[in-house]
């Protein structure tokens, strides 16, 4: 399957509906979509209607991205601390009830150390997921140290990693993220690293080494979908129809080099 991230750009209130958004995305060929999951950078608060808006539009869901506007305040003894833990147990039984198998988790940056307290939350929060046997998949960004001690700590068939090409280049390129914990893959955020916000580029916009890149998530033995994370933010020149079409191109070619 080949698959990209919904909330990619084109308009602060999305000037395309998302119901008309996940048509196009499955006419140029895509077969699944991971959404976001809260109702900040302009969703609004019907942002859980489009479960429904993308399976009728016959995509796949993935997965959801659970918010990151706390994801700091995982440790924190007091009320921050207790919302962002309330939080993202809530997306484990949204995960349930909308029959969507893994949630993708933003762990807090590296100068917020997770303690006891950030432990206790994420164990409970796994033993609710493995309760509803939904997948926690813990993203790459620069919490390296964070990322490492979680994946450590917790061997839960129901707790891996959601691998970002260039959140790996700009942030721990000396990690071997990919062979230290590639038979713990459970999502794919792809996205090239130029541009103005140096990511979030479509593929071979950018620096990585994307046959070296898909080379090594192939020998994982990672079954899931090849799916793509960019934002319109280098593309403006493009329309919407313009931008999907170059990023199925894109994602099918490096799809193809998962069986090279």
């Amino acid at each position: 399957m080949i698959g990209i991230y919904d909330c990619f750009g084109y308009g602060v209130g999305y000037d395309v509906s998302f119901e008309e958004r996940y048509r196009m995305i499955k006419n140029v060929g895509f077969d699944c979509v991971m959404l976001w999951w809260s109702d900040k950078f302009g969703r609004g608060i019907d942002y859980q209607n489009d479960v429904q808006f993308a399976r009728n539009a016959g995509l796949y869901i993935e997965n959801i991205h659970t918010p990151v506007h706390e994801q700091n305040f995982l440790s924190l003894d007091n009320f921050d601390g207790e919302s962002v833990f309330k939080n993202y147990l809530q997306c484990v039984n949204d995960c349930f009830k909308f029959n969507i198998p893994t949630m993708v988790l933003h762990l807090p940056n590296h100068k917020y150390p997770i303690n006891n307290l950030g432990l206790e939350r994420l164990g409970i929060i796994i033993r609710e997921a493995e309760r509803y046997n939904i997948q926690i998949a813990f993203e790459n960004l620069n919490n390296i140290q964070n990322l490492v001690l979680v994946l450590d700590s917790f061997h839960s068939k129901n707790v891996g990693y959601c691998y970002d090409s260039c959140h790996h280049m700009n942030y721990a390129p000396n990690y071997d993220l990919l062979k230290l914990y590639g038979n713990r893959l459970m999502a794919l955020h792809l996205q090239d690293n130029g541009g103005k916000h140096n990511q979030h580029q479509l593929p071979f916009d950018g620096n990585i080494d994307w046959l070296t890149v898909m080379k090594k998530i192939s020998l994982t033995g990672y079954k899931g979908a090849t799916t793509l994370e960019p934002m319109n933010w280098d593309y403006e020149n493009l329309s919407i129809q313009q931008f999907l079409d170059l990023a199925y191109q894109r994602a099918k070619k490096i799809d193809d080099m998962r069986t090279i």
